[in-house]
């Protein structure tokens, strides 16, 4: 999770993260390149006295300047729609959860398995034990190395659901379900909020996923 004069991303632990973080360094270096010729250039241009005459009709720098940013686009576009394509792969899920939100907090459902519903509030800050408003009574039990997905609603206002380490935010909208999938290699309590100002208590809505292996997620289960 994110800590004090955290200034990079939360560490990844879904490969969709992956490709985001890849993402931004690849454009990153892309507009580094882009400013330190441009600026070069500026330079060059401003303090040299002297004017060369073939570069003010000429076809060859009209031609550079035209396939250049088209060159640039390519290389920017060809990662995103591979990330594009992962967002909205949804194949075969093996685990199915329907998120509500509400003013003000979430509801869970289990849709693959019998009677497993539970609305989720953010607990009062009283110890020390606890990060101050972002613990929940109820988490969200997901296995690990499983292929899940969220169906995202809301009842009443629009809300957004966003857990950060997930590469995750996906809006709430009443009267209509969006879907997104997630894959999670690695254990531990992940946190996220409401990322859609909704009303007075906004800022109260916290998100807290809680990844398991397979056999704890199966104990969880029993439980209900």
């Amino acid at each position: 999770m994110a800590t004090w004069m955290d200034l990079t991303f939360q560490d990844s632990v879904s490969p969709l993260m992956e490709f985001m973080m890849f993402f931004h360094d690849h454009v990153i270096v892309i507009l580094s390149l882009i400013c330190f010729i441009s600026g070069y250039l500026l330079y060059m241009s401003l303090s040299n006295r002297f004017l060369f005459k073939t570069s003010i009709n000429s076809h060859l720098t009209e031609l550079i300047w035209l396939f250049m940013p088209a060159l640039i686009l390519i290389f920017v576009s060809l990662p995103s729609i591979k990330i594009l394509y992962l967002l909205e792969n949804s194949k075969s899920p093996a685990v199915t959860i329907k998120t509500s939100g509400h003013q003000w907090y979430w509801s869970y459902e289990y849709s693959d398995f019998w009677n497993i519903e539970f609305d989720s509030y953010m607990l009062p800050y009283e110890n020390l034990e606890q990060f101050r408003l972002l613990d929940v009574d109820n988490r969200t039990v997901i296995p690990m190395l499983t292929r899940i997905r969220f169906l995202i609603t809301a009842s009443d206002v629009l809300h957004a659901w966003a857990l950060p380490a997930l590469s995750i935010k996906m809006d709430a909208v009443p009267g209509r379900l969006n879907q997104i999938m997630t894959y999670l290699y690695r254990p531990g309590l992940y946190y996220g909020q409401c990322s859609e100002i909704c009303g007075v208590n906004h800022s109260f809505m916290p998100i807290v996923l809680e990844v398991v292996s397979n056999e704890e997620f199966k104990k969880w289960v029993s439980t209900y």
